[in-house]
């Protein structure tokens, strides 16, 4: 059930990013991950059933500045809202956890949204282990 992505998947994944507040179409999210897709550095795994994506989870690998461990950034993760409370969330993320430790990574982080519909996911995040230390920033630049 969870597979690496085919960049063929792209084609059927702008639900999932809609389900985030991420709308996207089929072909601008096709050409978003054909550059994600051959990057080494990044990965991104899908939980595919009965011929449908019910969920993925994207992620990156990186050096840090601040420490010499490196870590594994959780970029977009995503399960159908139909298809919650399966457990399909928890073993995509436990997959991001295989990955980056074969990466050689210490640290899987992810960024979540304040908004009060996403307190429920912090929860589940916090019961998976995960800690809220830091608080995220963005400006757009150009």
């Amino acid at each position: 059930m969870i597979r690496k992505m085919k960049l063929i998947d792209s084609r059927r994944m702008p639900g999932l990013l809609r389900t985030l507040g991420y709308p996207s179409t089929e072909d601008e999210l096709e050409k978003r991950m054909e550059r994600i897709h051959h990057h080494p550095d990044y990965m991104t795994y899908v939980w595919e059933e009965e011929g449908k994506l019910l969920g993925f989870i994207g992620m990156n690998y990186s050096f840090a500045y601040h420490t010499n461990r490196c870590h594994v950034r959780v970029i977009a993760f995503a399960v159908a809202e139909h298809a919650q409370g399966r457990g399909i969330g928890r073993a995509l993320m436990k997959q991001a956890e295989a990955w980056g430790k074969s990466k050689g990574a210490s640290t899987l982080m992810l960024n979540s949204g304040n908004r009060d519909e996403r307190k429920k996911t912090h929860e589940i995040y916090k019961s998976w282990g995960f800690e809220g230390t830091a608080t995220g920033f963005y400006k757009t630049v150009f």
